[in-house]
C-alpha cells in the first residue's frame, strides 16, 4: 500500500475513534503516529518535524503555572468578591462567567473550570438553587474566551504556530483589529443571552467567605509570562521558539518555587499535569502532517475551492458553519491541525486575505464546542463535576443553553472578521 493510501486510511480510522472512543483519544493519536513510522507513510524525522514544538512548549509550561496558580486560591478569592459585590443572584452569575473568561484568555479552560467551579457550587448551595445551569454557563463562557488570546486554548496555539502569529498579533495582526476583538464582539452578544437565561434569579446573594489567599507569587509569574511572551512577539517574529522556550522556564520556575514554599515534590507537580492531552497534541501534529506529505491537503482544498467557486462569501460561511457544526461533536484540536492548511490554500486560491479563512475557521471551531456537553474538553470536566454533586446532566439541558449561547457569539465574531478582512 503507498504512503498515501496509508496516511489517509489512518487519518480516517482515528478520527472515528476519536468519536466512538473520546476517553481513549491518546492512545488513539500515539497509535496511530506509530502506525505511520512503522508502516514507512512518514521517516522518524518527518515525523519529529512535523510537531510543532514551540506550540508543545507554550502548552505544557502553561499547564505548570495554571496549577500552582490555582492552588494559591487567588481567582477562587477574586471571585468571592465580585459574587458578595453583585446586587442579585443574576449578576453573581453574570460576573463569575466573565471572571471564567478572563482567567480563561490566559489559562488553559479545563484548568479554568477547575479554579472557578468551587465558587459556583458553594454560591448554589448557600442560595439552594441547581448549579446545573451555572455551570454549563461557566464552561461555555470559558471555550469562548479561550480563543482570545495565543495562550488560552491549544486551538489559539495551533493557529499561532501555523501561521506564525505573536502574542501581540492575536490583538492586531497587520494594522487590523486581530480575533481577541472577533471573540470579545462574541462573549458581549452572548452575554445577553446569559442574562436572559438566568433573569428569574433576583434574589440577593450572601456567600460567607472561606477563601484565604495562600500565595500572591502564581499570580505574579503569570502577569510576568504574559508580559514577556507579549516582548517575545518583537523579538522572535516568525513565532519559531521563543514563546515556548519562556513559557517552558515560566513553568520550572512555578515548580521550584512550589517546592520551596509549599513543599510540594518537584515529580508530583510534573506528574499531576494533563500529559494526556499533551501526547494526543502530539500524536496529532504526526497525523495531520502525513496527511500534508502525502499531498491530501492540497486535494481537499481544490475541492473546496472547486465547490465554492469565486464566491468568497460563501467559501468563508462554509469553513465557519462546517466547522461549529462539526466541532460539537468531535474534538476541536485534530480538527483544527487538519483544516488550518486547507483553510490557506483555499485563501491563495480565492485571493483573498488568510486571516478571513484562518480567524474564521478559529472561531466556528472553537466556539462550536460549546454546543454539546461532549465537544469541548471544559464541558465534559464541568459535567463530570455537577455528576459527582449529584446533579447528572441531561443532553438536552445542556443544548438549551449551548445553542443560543454558541450561535450568537458565532454569529457576532463572524460578521466582525467578515467586515474587517474580507
Amino acid at each position: 500500500m503507498e504512503p498515501k493510501t496509508i496516511a489517509l486510511s489512518i487519518f480516517i480510522i482515528s478520527y472515528i475513534l476519536f468519536v466512538i472512543l473520546p476517553q481513549k483519544r491518546t492512545i488513539v493519536a500515539l497509535g496511530g503516529s506509530a502506525l505511520l513510522i512503522l508502516t514507512q507513510a512518514v521517516s522518524c524525522r518527518d515525523a519529529f518535524l512535523s510537531v510543532n514544538w514551540n506550540v508543545m512548549g507554550i502548552f505544557v509550561g502553561t499547564l505548570i503555572i495554571a496549577d500552582v496558580f490555582m492552588q494559591s486560591r487567588v481567582p477562587a478569592y477574586i471571585a468571592e468578591i465580585i459574587v458578595d459585590k453583585a446586587k442579585n443572584t443574576v449578576w453573581a452569575i453574570l460576573f463569575i462567567c466573565i471572571l471564567t473568561g478572563f482567567i480563561s484568555a490566559f489559562v488553559e479552560n479545563v484548568a479554568t473550570v477547575l479554579i472557578v467551579a468551587p465558587i459556583a457550587l458553594a454560591l448554589a448551595k448557600k442560595l439552594k438553587i441547581n448549579p446545573t445551569n451555572m455551570m454549563i454557563a461557566i464552561a461555555v463562557s470559558s471555550n469562548l474566551q479561550g480563543a482570545a488570546t495565543l495562550i488560552g486554548d491549544p486551538p489559539s496555539m495551533l493557529l499561532g504556530g501555523f501561521a506564525k502569529m505573536n502574542f501581540g498579533e492575536f490583538f492586531f495582526y497587520k494594522g487590523k483589529p486581530s480575533i481577541f476583538f472577533a471573540v470579545e464582539l462574541g462573549a458581549l452578544v452572548s452575554f445577553f443571552v446569559l442574562y436572559f437565561i438566568f433573569s428569574n434569579h433576583k434574589e440577593k446573594t450572601q456567600l460567607v467567605p472561606v477563601e484565604k489567599v495562600k500565595s500572591w507569587v502564581p499570580t505574579i509569574l503569570l502577569v510576568g509570562l504574559i508580559a514577556l511572551l507579549a516582548i517575545s512577539s518583537f523579538l522572535d517574529t516568525g513565532f519559531n521558539y521563543m514563546a515556548g522556550q519562556i513559557c517552558m522556564i515560566f513553568g520550572i520556575i512555578a515548580l521550584l518555587w512550589e517546592k520551596s514554599a509549599n513543599g510540594r515534590s518537584i515529580i508530583s507537580g510534573i506528574r499531576g499535569l494533563d500529559w494526556e492531552t499533551t501526547f494526543f497534541l502530539a500524536g496529532i501534529f504526526i497525523i495531520v502532517g502525513a496527511l500534508s506529505l502525502t499531498g491530501w491537503i492540497e486535494i481537499l482544498a481544490d475541492y473546496l475551492a472547486g465547490f465554492v467557486g469565486v464566491n468568497i462569501f460563501l467559501g468563508y460561511t462554509a469553513i465557519v458553519f462546517i466547522s461549529v457544526i462539526l466541532s460539537a461533536f468531535i474534538d476541536n484540536v485534530p480538527f483544527l491541525a487538519a483544516m488550518l492548511p486547507v483553510a490557506l490554500i483555499m485563501s491563495e486560491k480565492l485571493q483573498v486575505n488568510p486571516p478571513l479563512f484562518l480567524f474564521g475557521l478559529l472561531v466556528g471551531t472553537s466556539l462550536g464546542g460549546n454546543i454539546t456537553p461532549i465537544g469541548a474538553s471544559a464541558n465534559i470536566v464541568a459535567c463530570g463535576l455537577l455528576k459527582k454533586e449529584g446533579y447528572p446532566v441531561k443532553f438536552n439541558e445542556f443544548l438549551k443553553i449551548g445553542i443560543p449561547f454558541t450561535f450568537a457569539a458565532v454569529a457576532a465574531a463572524y460578521l466582525f472578521v467578515w467586515f474587517i478582512w474580507s
